[in-house]
């Protein structure tokens, strides 16, 4: 008996199992209903029986705007499903986004491990498709049942895109099978090419799907295009379209591929500690990188992401800024910060140990510990709280409520300054990590014209966006008095565009590893250090401009990221290995770092949805419909920290179980 029809057995079996005790259930309680109407009968107290019928006929019926489920609050219910549904959505949206390029990447190259990769990857979203979709429809079971007032008006603003919602899923799963199981059919030629394209058509309803649901959760966040008074609809396209719609979709589609990318590597990390051949140790140790890689390359912006949705929350609302930031939330983001720095030092830490597999490595080992004190030095500014909890004797003994030495470290301006340091840091990592298996650097002028045409090309873009962001400044509506605070953030532009023109030159010059030097130095200088101390000038004087700071900050570091990766790879193309990579010759301990990651992203993302939702208090929709249930109320921290603990326990057993299961079923594609 084959696979398919052993599987298909076992699923008809369970089937047919939980309809019998369905039906045996529904038949007892019935035998049950019949035994007591003979009682009722046989007692012969007719006319009790009457009058119980007539009273209850006279009560009138009531639409239920609250319900529970067997005495459990349903705020909680939903909370529960909903949390699982976006977790695994997360993966099943991300997965697609770079097993596509990962696919690409075999078929220009011609090489069969990246297609093998990409198929396995695919095989565990086939696997937890299946499981996503469940519970988003037990997610909308629960909503209806349980707050049918509130989904009878969201319905009411948002039942057009409902339809194409649903429109989207059904193209969704069309693409996502027909992408699977025509794997073998188009492997070859063009084939191969026709195959990407339903990949990235499967990636097109999925995006789409999310950015869908995310309108929903938005407008309940910045309600738009309703009367706020009455919740009359006044323009479905600006509801739809709300304050914060972008900013959320930008923030989740990036926080969905460093998901993705890092439980890739946890699943990976399993399968290295678990196998019993060296093939299988290679395979799943290049997984594991693959899965860090794409992880930490999408964590990197995430922090620039979220400060840009953070600072429309408290443009929509700054009552809800303040909330956020000030209030009864502040706390939770001292546990952001934990988990933020758990995750560079653990992507960091997995990188340094991936030295241990090339030949040759050992020249960068003493660069290590200077990055790790760069880290955990940010990872301490984090961690520092603006404000404590002073009793009235300590704040006597300190003469002031704020600590006098570590106030300067709890406020944004230095809490962004070690962000910016952070992300330098881990970038430097990689680049050492990259060049590890490197020897000598490549003349720039032996790659020729392309090489030229490629760096002119990416220096100008960068110059571009600088000087159009430099104009927008400039062309800010400020007040005389504070217009003269926005001088030193036009100047650090000007300084980062003469670098980033110096960079070119050197570059052309042969001189590239300088180039790189002269970037890194101004970017932490501007970002890091100056901008550190001009922050606490702006609150002080001139708050207004505080959030061009950031996006300065921001602006300054991307532009060197993207400049110096161009300038690696032309210093490292076509140069000679020292050693190679052996692939699987990986200590045990990088592989708990893979574990720990992927431990750290969930209860991030379980953390931040709580945040999200949380923000918005007793309202459903924030400043037009109150939620008037019993489990209105904003959960303390340590329930908070109960709740998510358990949605990162369920969230981890069910994808190890699904996991589990899709590895039962195909054939086992021989890695090479």
């Amino acid at each position: 008996m084959n696979s398919k029809k052993l599987n298909f057995k076992i699923v008809f079996t369970i089937f047919l199992a939980l309809f019998l005790v369905a039906l045996t259930v529904n038949t007892g309680m019935a035998e049950e209903g019949a035994e007591e109407t003979v009682a009722v009968e046989a007692s012969g107290d007719a006319g009790e029986v009457a009058e119980a019928e007539e009273e209850v006929a006279s009560v009138p019926y009531e639409e239920a705007e609250y319900r529970n489920f067997f005495g459990i609050d349903g705020r909680l219910i939903v909370w529960i499903i909903s949390q699982l549904h976006l977790l695994f959505a997360a993966f099943v949206l991300a997965v697609p986004l770079f097993v596509v390029i990962i696919e690409a990447i075999g078929a220009k190259s011609n090489q069969i491990k990246f297609d093998n990769l990409a198929r396995e990857l695919t095989k565990l979203l086939s696997t937890a498709f299946a499981t996503t979709a469940a519970l988003g429809g037990l997610l909308a079971f629960a909503l209806y049942g349980l707050y049918p007032g509130f989904m009878r008006y969201m319905t009411d603003v948002f039942h057009p895109y409902m339809f194409v919602y649903a429109l989207c899923f059904f193209g969704e799963v069309f693409f996502l099978y027909a992408y699977y199981y025509s794997w073998d059919l188009l492997r070859t030629g063009t084939g191969k090419w026709v195959h990407v394209f339903l990949g990235v058509m499967l990636n097109v309803f999925g995006t789409t799907l999310m950015m869908l649901a995310n309108s929903w959760a938005t407008f309940m966040m910045a309600p738009a295009g309703i009367d706020m008074k009455t919740g009359a609809i006044l323009d479905r396209g600006a509801a739809f379209h709300n304050f914060l719609w972008m900013p959320v979709n930008i923030h989740r589609i990036i926080a969905n591929v460093a998901f993705g990318g890092f439980v890739v590597g946890a699943y990976a990390a399993v399968k290295f500690m678990g196998s019993k051949t060296e093939e299988d140790k290679a395979h799943y140790d290049w997984m594991g990188y693959i899965g860090n890689f794409i992880g930490l390359a999408a964590f990197i912006p995430l922090p620039f992401a979220g400060y840009y949705l953070g600072r429309e929350i408290y443009s929509a609302s700054p009552v809800m800024g303040n909330i956020m930031m000030g209030g009864a939330f502040s706390w939770t983001f001292i546990i952001q910060a934990i988990l933020i720095g758990m995750m560079f030092v653990g992507g960091n830490y997995y990188l340094w140990n991936g030295m241990a597999r090339i030949k040759g490595a050992e020249r960068y080992t003493p660069y290590i510990k200077y990055i790790n004190i760069v880290i955990f030095f940010c990872f301490a500014v984090w961690l520092t709280p603006h404000n404590l909890p002073l009793s009235g004797e300590e704040r006597a003994l300190i003469g002031e409520q704020y600590h006098p030495f570590s106030k300067f470290f709890g406020v944004m301006a230095a809490k962004n300054a070690v962000v910016n340091l952070l992300i330098l840091s881990t970038f430097f990592s990689f680049l050492l990590y990259r060049r590890a298996n490197k020897g000598q650097t490549m003349p720039f002028k032996s790659h020729g014209n392309g090489a030229k045409i490629t760096m002119v090309f990416t220096v100008g873009i960068t110059i571009a966006y600088l000087a159009w962001y430099a104009m927008g400044l400039k062309g800010q509506d400020l007040s005389e008095v504070v217009k003269p605070y926005m001088s030193p953030l036009l100047t650090c532009i000007t300084i980062q565009i003469i670098a980033l023109i110096c960079a070119l030159f050197l570059t052309f010059a042969n001189k590239g590893k300088l180039a790189q030097t002269l970037l890194f130095v101004v970017a932490a200088s501007i970002s890091v250090v100056y901008f550190w101390y001009y922050g606490f000038v702006l609150m002080e004087k001139a708050n207004m401009v505080l959030r061009f700071l950031s996006v300065t900050q921001v602006s300054i570091v991307i532009s060197t990221l993207i400049v110096n990766t161009v300038i690696d790879v032309f210093l490292f193309k076509n140069a000679k290995e020292v050693g190679g990579i052996q692939w699987g010759k990986i200590p045990n301990r990088a592989q708990y770092a893979l574990l720990l990651l992927c431990v750290a992203i969930v209860t991030l993302m379980g953390l931040m949805g709580f945040i999200r939702s949380g923000l918005r208090m007793n309202w459903h929709v924030y400043g037009f419909m109150q939620d008037k249930s019993a489990g209105a109320f904003t959960p303390s921290i340590a329930y908070m920290g109960w709740v998510v603990s358990l949605i990162v326990f369920l969230f981890l057993a069910m994808v190890a179980i699904v996991f589990w299961l899709g590895s039962l079923y195909g054939r086992k594609e021989k890695h090479v």
